[in-house]
């Protein structure tokens, strides 16, 4: 009888140890990635959580780096022809205090000059203001779109690894500390940009 319970305890034992085993060890789905610095990362899938580092996976999404082009492009021509409209009005500016210093012109005449001067000039501070607020606009929308079509992805993405949370981590933001092999950056921002890569063809 006490070889019998010995020999049960011997199984439950081993038992045990095979469970303990196979839930730590076995089925693991963990990805080694390299970090920017060189060095190697394992990224665990078996934790219900792991985030993102949106600086990083904003500045090298290739969507982002064609828009961002594009809105500098646009920019650099509005400031351009800003510049030009400026270097216009002050020609103007400089016939008019010639034509008055020369005494070329009646005082009525420069009075009317004055005034038109004045509304030209208010003209241009609205268009340069104008300018600014339209590609901030412009802006704010591209970082919208840029972030709808990250968490779009994450829903496909997601599919194949049932995370129950994706953070957002940014430098300052309120994810102080998280485990490094937590970080989906890389695995992201490949899949993403190949789902763009797709879409421009």
């Amino acid at each position: 009888m006490k070889k019998l319970s010995l020999w049960l305890n011997i199984v439950l034992i081993i038992a045990v140890a095979v469970i303990y085993f196979l839930h730590f060890s076995g089925n693991k789905t963990a990805k080694v990635e390299v970090n920017e610095d060189g060095t190697e990362l394992v990224i665990d899938r078996d934790y219900a959580i792991a985030y993102v580092n949106i600086d990083t996976l904003v500045r090298n999404y290739d969507l982002f780096i064609d828009k961002s082009g594009e809105l500098t492009q646009k920019k650099n021509e509005s400031e351009a022809e800003l510049q030009i409209q400026s270097r216009k009005f002050e020609k103007e500016v400089r016939d008019y205090q010639d034509k008055v210093n020369k005494g070329l012109i009646t005082r009525t005449k420069a009075q009317m000059l004055q005034q038109e001067l004045a509304q030209k000039e208010q003209q241009l501070y609205a268009t340069r203001d104008n300018l600014a607020m339209q590609l901030q606009e412009e802006e704010q929308v591209m970082y919208r779109q840029v972030l709808n079509e990250v968490m779009s992805y994450l829903e496909e993405y997601n599919k194949d690894y049932n995370y129950k949370f994706i953070f957002s981590n940014s430098f300052g933001g309120q994810l102080l500390y998280t485990d490094k092999s937590l970080n989906i950056t890389s695995d992201v921002l490949v899949g993403l940009n190949e789902k763009y890569g797709k879409s421009k063809e």
